[in-house]
């Protein structure tokens, strides 16, 4: 638990230095207190509210034992195994299977899934899925993942915002801005992929074949997930690839920078490693 605190404000600290390195970029010293400003807040925001933004960034649904009995009652038995408080659950109402789990502890978890993953993997499969999302809420690693997802947005629009109306003194839009937001873009991205390890999902691997007992469901269901979502794009997800990290399986398409710095291990590895706890 110390250590992921420890990864928090690290992360907390990196993210307000950047704010404040683009706005000294943008504007001097005045410009980089603005900057400063704006980051503290948006930390401020990202520890509360990050992932109500992101459950409404994909227009997640709570689902309760009445309108979702089955994944519901496997959540509840699951979080019951692995000794945490019963967090709420999501449906998202999107064809490719994914999932992925948010909140800022254990205490103030959720879960959500996709229809698209519901139609697609048995029960067997599905519940080691949310096995795999439930140790990411007991190793506390969604904090982590929710902030960076929602301040990487933050970024790009400060960076944005910056190549608009930066710079020259007549309001023109300055070429050299432009050209360092241009750099400044796969930095971030890099950074937000540095803050988070893709061990941390080889051990939500391992913890969610203990929890459920099924080390070969979870192997099957990443393969049947890694096969199908290729073939199905995800828009919010492509519109906001800062949120491809929560996921069980990138949900991008793929290609250029994306492909460069993907969050998760290949799938093969991911399988092969349960495969062998078997």
């Amino acid at each position: 638990m110390l250590g992921n605190w420890l990864k928090t404000s690290i992360l907390m600290a990196g993210i307000l230095a950047l704010f404040g390195a683009i706005g000294a970029m943008l504007g001097g010293a005045q410009g980089m207190l603005l900057a400063l400003l704006f980051g503290g807040v948006m930390n401020f925001v990202a520890y509360w509210f990050s992932d109500k933004m992101v459950l409404r960034m994909y227009k997640a649904q709570e689902v309760d034992e009445t309108t979702a009995p089955q994944l519901y009652n496997m959540v509840r038995e699951l979080a019951q195994r692995a000794e945490l408080p019963m967090p709420r659950v999501y449906l998202i109402d999107e064809p490719q299977p994914n999932a992925f789990a948010t909140g800022r502890n254990p205490e103030h978890a959720a879960v959500a899934a996709t229809t698209g993953i519901l139609q697609l993997l048995s029960a067997r499969e599905l519940r080691g899925v949310m096995a795999h999302e439930l140790t990411h809420v007991k190793h506390r690693d969604i904090l982590i993942s929710t902030i960076s997802a929602t301040v990487a947005g933050a970024i790009s629009a400060l960076a944005q915002f910056g190549m608009f109306f930066g710079g020259s003194r007549d309001n023109r839009p300055n070429p050299l801005v432009a050209i360092i937001v241009m750099i400044l873009a796969p930095i971030a991205a890099m950074l937000i992929q540095m803050a988070i390890s893709r061990a941390r999902e080889f051990e939500a691997d391992r913890g969610g074949a203990e929890i459920s007992g099924d080390p070969h469901a979870l192997a099957d269901a990443l393969t049947k997930i890694s096969a199908y979502a290729r073939g199905i794009p995800m828009q919010t997800a492509e519109a906001h690839p800062e949120t491809a990290q929560m996921m069980i399986m990138n949900p991008l398409s793929g290609g250029g920078l994306r492909g460069m710095f993907s969050t998760h291990p290949a799938t093969e590895e991911r399988v092969a490693r349960l495969r062998a706890m078997a």
